[in-house]
């Protein structure tokens, strides 16, 4: 799944069109949103600067509206995969959760633990 950080200055459904653009070569428009996924227990610790961060990730819907999937320096493969074919993927849990989330939800994911 295309993905990336969120430059100053922009939008967050911005940054979403434009790291899928970068990483696949499809152009797409915003039309909802999947959900925000998180998980408190993965913390990354920077020994470089002693930061420690917990990521989240905001999951849109969108369409796409041109280009051609195309790899680039991001990404090594950018194929449409016919959603039958999802369960074979290889991928790691966090992403199977946000790709089955997508495919069988209709409403956004909220984290459990913030109802």
């Amino acid at each position: 799944m295309p993905g990336g950080a969120h430059d100053p200055g922009e939008s967050l459904s911005h940054t979403a069109v434009r790291e899928t653009l970068e990483e696949t070569g499809v152009n797409i428009h915003v039309t909802g949103i999947v959900g925000i996924f998180t998980d408190p227990t993965h913390v990354i610790h920077y020994t470089s600067n002693d930061e420690v961060r917990q990521e989240f990730t905001v999951v849109y819907r969108g369409e796409p509206i041109g280009g051609q999937p195309t790899t680039s320096s991001e990404s090594t493969r950018v194929e449409w995969v016919p959603i039958e074919r999802i369960p074979e993927l290889t991928m790691d849990r966090s992403q199977r959760k946000r790709i089955d989330w997508a495919v069988n939800e209709s409403e956004p994911y909220i984290d459990p633990d913030a109802r």
